[in-house]
């Protein structure tokens, strides 16, 4: 019975590699948070989201696409306009905000519309800011 109980445990201890492991944030490993909505209270859920990391030292990617590139257009003050103030203090605070290209022209969002600082998007900078190393990704 002993040796039957030790043998589980061997398969047991052999196997943990396997096992997969919970992704854990380093101090300081970079935040992508592809934003999708123009619905207020999930664009406000995700840049409180924001905040918190990018005030823990985390570099924040905030990427504005489908009805989010809304949010990002100087046209849409009065709907958004608590967003934008917050986007505008991530954006002070070293966050970067980029916007999907294909989604601006398909809502109608010109380049001279968008809120200070926001950044037209292209597969080269959204990219480096997705895959870059220990990234961790969210979806509003």
């Amino acid at each position: 019975m002993l040796r039957r109980r030790l043998s589980l445990v061997a398969i047991a201890l052999a196997a943990m590699p396997l096992v997969p492991r919970a992704a854990r944030a380093g101090d300081n490993d970079p935040l992508f948070i592809n934003a999708t909505t123009d619905d207020g209270h999930r664009m406000r859920m995700a840049l409180a989201f924001a905040q918190n990391q990018l005030e823990r030292k985390h570099p924040v990617t905030i990427f504005l696409n489908d009805r989010g590139v809304l949010v990002g257009s100087a046209k849409n003050k009065d709907r958004f306009e608590a967003q934008q103030a917050v986007l505008a203090t991530l954006i002070a605070g070293g966050a970067t905000v980029l916007i999907c290209p294909m989604c601006m022209e398909h809502y109608g969002v010109k380049s001279g519309d968008l809120l200070p600082n926001v950044r037209v998007g292209n597969p080269d900078v959204t990219g480096a800011a997705l895959f870059k190393d220990n990234t961790k990704t969210l979806t509003w």
